[in-house]
Order: C-alpha cells, then sequence, then structure tokens
C-alpha cells in the first residue's frame, strides 16, 4: 500500500466554515444580481429573501469564526509577515511553471504563506466587515429616519456592489491559487479531508507518513 507524506492541518470546524462560507457567497452572489437584474434565477421575490436569509447566516458564521480564531489561537495564521513575500509573489509569477519548489512549505504553524496572510487578513477584518456593515444598512433602510440618518439608499448600495465585485475578483484569485498544488485537485483535497498531501521527493521535514 502505497504511503503519501502528509500533515493534519484543516479541524472539521475550520473545513465546516470554509465550505459553508463558500456556499453563502455564492448565494449572495447570484442573488445578488438578480437583485440588480443582470440574471433571472429564482425571482426577484425569492432572490432578495435568499440574499437577505444568505446574509444573516454570514454574519452568524462570522462571529462564530471570530471566536474561534481567537479562542484557539489560530489567529495567528493570518499574522501578517512580509518574510519571504518577494519570493513567495515571483514563485507564483514565474517559479510555479518552471516547477521550482514553493519557498515557503506549509507547516502546523504556518499553514499559509505570506501572500495568503496578507490577502486572507484584508479579507477577514476589512472586505467582510465591509459587506456586512453595508448590507446590514440597506436592510434598515426603513429605520434610517427614526435615527436621524439621511443617507442615500444609493450611495449605501453602490458601495455594497462594490464590495461583491471585489469578492467576486477574490474568489476568481482563490480559485485558481487552489489548482496549484502538486496536483490540481490536492488543495480542494485537503480542504474536504483535512490532510495536506505532498509528493515523497519534495521531503519536507515534519511532514506524518500516512498510509492511505
Amino acid at each position: 500500500m502505497a504511503n503519501d507524506r502528509a500533515m493534519y492541518l484543516y479541524t472539521r470546524f475550520e473545513r465546516f466554515w470554509h465550505w459553508v462560507q463558500t456556499l453563502l457567497v455564492v448565494l449572495l452572489g447570484l442573488t445578488g444580481f438578480e437583485l440588480h437584474g443582470s440574471l433571472s434565477l429564482f425571482g426577484f421575490e425569492q432572490a432578495h429573501a435568499v440574499h437577505i436569509y444568505s446574509g444573516w447566516a454570514w454574519l452568524i458564521l462570522y462571529a462564530f469564526i471570530v471566536f474561534w480564531l481567537f479562542t484557539t489561537g489560530e489567529w495567528k495564521q493570518y499574522s501578517p509577515t512580509y518574510k519571504k513575500l518577494l519570493e513567495v509573489m515571483g514563485y507564483y509569477v514565474y517559479g510555479i511553471f518552471k516547477g521550482k519548489p514553493h519557498p515557503v512549505p506549509k507547516s502546523k504553524g504556518a499553514k499559509h504563506n505570506p501572500l495568503q496572510r496578507l490577502t486572507y487578513l484584508g479579507v477577514v477584518s476589512v472586505l467582510v466587515p465591509f459587506q456586512l456593515i453595508t448590507g446590514f444598512l440597506a436592510y434598515t433602510y426603513n429605520s434610517w429616519p427614526a435615527m436621524g440618518w439621511d443617507w442615500s439608499l444609493k450611495g449605501v448600495a453602490l458601495l455594497h456592489t462594490a464590495g461583491g465585485f471585489a469578492f467576486i475578483i477574490f474568489t476568481i484569485m482563490h480559485v485558481y491559487m487552489i489548482t496549484t498544488g502538486h496536483t490540481v485537485g490536492a488543495h480542494t483535497k485537503a480542504m474536504i479531508t483535512g490532510w495536506e498531501e505532498v509528493p515523497e521527493s519534495e521531503g519536507i521535514a515534519g511532514w506524518e507518513t500516512r498510509s492511505r
């Protein structure tokens, strides 16, 4: 029976919130486009309802994610570092096409390389809260007068839409990046099983040998 060099990197909750968040982002994107008249999948009323419920679900999930990150110490995985950042960028620009090894191999203490850390930190701490806040403001539009808010609904909607397009750009980049493992589906498989695998030839110290 063949052996793989592998390490258990992603916990069950980590994988759960990753895939639930993926589903919610897809639903919010599709229903958002329909609310803008660009698609016709659910019908306007149903699309509006799905968009609202998905937004609330995302807010609840986000609260659990933040709680989990800080209680488990996993927030350190998103701590920004510029060490080897240029090497990582160079790897994705040309090194990967020449078959060069990744300059920052994954480990239990560093699941994300410097480029990923900066990107994910921006998404988690800026983009997600931005979308939740602008979405909540639009949702409570009818309550603005009682709160003395004289804002433009169109302006808030435009900000929310801009955030949505930022998520689309991130998603496209993310989908591309997950295909850059030693096989096209390696990173996706890792987020399903929790086990990150590398070819025996890489011989990264600290990786466990797991039989399959």
